[in-house]
């Protein structure tokens, strides 16, 4: 399978222990959300659903990005103070 860029990276920490995550293409946040995400809340359906549009080319990357940060944002991951492109988005 061929991964697609999704532009800027986006770094979270995933981790109590600080750990963190870059995701750097559309799939590794598909994987993310559908095989580790913590909750399975209305963000995370959300951005499944924007992502999987911009997977088929039914929806934008940028839609997708926003869904996907607000999922992140909701199911409790911070940015990591590192990236501040990230951060500047949460």
């Amino acid at each position: 399978m061929i991964e697609i860029n999704w532009g800027n990276p986006i770094t979270l920490v995933v981790s109590p222990e600080g750990g963190t995550q870059k995701f750097t293409t559309i799939e590794q946040a598909s994987h993310w959300l559908r095989q580790k995400w913590p909750v399975a809340d209305r963000g995370r359906d959300a951005a499944v659903g924007q992502i999987d549009a911009a997977m088929h080319c039914m929806g934008t990357v940028g839609a997708a990005r926003e869904a996907f940060l607000s999922a992140a944002k909701t199911a409790g991951f911070k940015p990591d103070p590192a990236s501040a492109r990230t951060a500047a988005v949460l």
